[in-house]
């Protein structure tokens, strides 16, 4: 199981089986002989063996979609594209729903606890493999990411020649993303609020946290309804940082429901489908960088009112 496989890896089919997305790494500097060398010390949680029957099955090439063996020189920033592959992986019962699609747009409905793309233990079971069999389009790739936790829109291209128009839309903020969550009741503040801080990485890796210095995110937050126990709150994030709304949330004492990161909490062994975080991607809305008209999508999942106590 490819635990340790790098966590930014981008999607790209290249070659490999249009069922799945191959990954992509460029080798670190280090004395290696060989490319299999550099690719055992970038992670070493895969055994030598795997490499070399991944590269043997001709599922490891360079970034121009050549083969490599076991005896490709290494190089300093090769591009090394490989297919992951998890030899046990535990199915996600729930199912996602795609809301509109065309040949340069896809928007999908994600249900909690389904991963975006392939990362860490998850492959087969990520919303992106599942569009891309559904579809029969190999050349699907998610614009944005939201977490696995969190439920609600994704927008992915569906056309390699348009999608840096379409990556724009999010690189110069012009994109208008709308969340919806609940969380307990904060009385003593007036709404709506804009709250500021600087995130960091947090403790452990996964985590991130408030620190002092110059603001690097902004969320825009409003109540909904103010039924007990918990609020429904509005979350419109300014910037897109990680875990953003969950820390601005937990920051203002009103983490989100069923949150096991925010506060610092004990994350159960497993997931819990009856406690899913309270958070949903809503709407998106923006100008179509191709044909200018305006879009807005809204995702028809709801949450639950109110959720299983915390």
């Amino acid at each position: 199981m490819d635990l340790n496989d790098d966590m930014t890896e981008r999607p790209d089919l290249g070659g490999f089986p249009a069922s799945r997305p191959a990954s992509r790494v460029r080798l670190p500097h280090g004395p290696w002989a060989t490319a299999l060398d550099g690719l055992c010390a970038r992670f070493p949680a895969i055994s030598r063996e795997q490499w070399l029957s991944r590269i043997g099955r001709g599922l490891v090439t360079d970034g121009e979609g050549r083969a490599l063996t076991a005896a490709t020189p290494f190089r300093a920033g090769l591009e090394v594209r490989y297919f992951r592959e998890v030899a046990t992986e535990a199915s996600i019962p729930v199912a996602e729903s795609i809301v509109h699609a065309d040949a340069d747009l896809v928007v999908a409905d994600k249900p909690h606890f389904l991963p975006v793309a392939p990362t860490g233990e998850w492959v087969e079971q990520t919303l992106l493999v599942r569009l891309i069999r559904r579809l029969r389009n190999p050349a699907l790739v998610p614009l944005h990411r939201i977490d696995r936790a969190t439920a609600g829109l994704v927008l992915f291209s569906a056309n390699p020649a348009t999608r840096a128009r379409y990556h724009a839309l999010f690189r110069e903020r012009r994109i208008a993303k709308l969340y919806e969550a609940l969380a307990p009741p904060l009385p003593g503040r007036s709404f709506p609020l804009m709250h500021r801080s600087r995130l960091v990485p947090g403790d452990p890796f996964f985590r991130v946290r408030e620190a002092a210095g110059l603001a690097n995110s902004e969320t825009r937050i409003a109540v909904l309804a103010r039924d007990e126990p918990l609020w429904r709150y509005e979350l419109v994030p300014v910037t897109g940082r990680k875990h953003q709304l969950r820390v601005h949330m937990a920051a203002l004492g009103a983490a989100i429901a069923n949150d096991p990161y925010y506060p610092d909490l004990a994350p159960p062994a497993a997931d819990d489908h009856s406690r899913p975080l309270a958070l949903l991607a809503r709407e998106l809305e923006f100008v179509d960088p191709l044909s200018g008209a305006s879009r807005r999508f809204k995702s028809a999942l709801c949450l639950a009112s109110p959720p299983p106590d915390r």
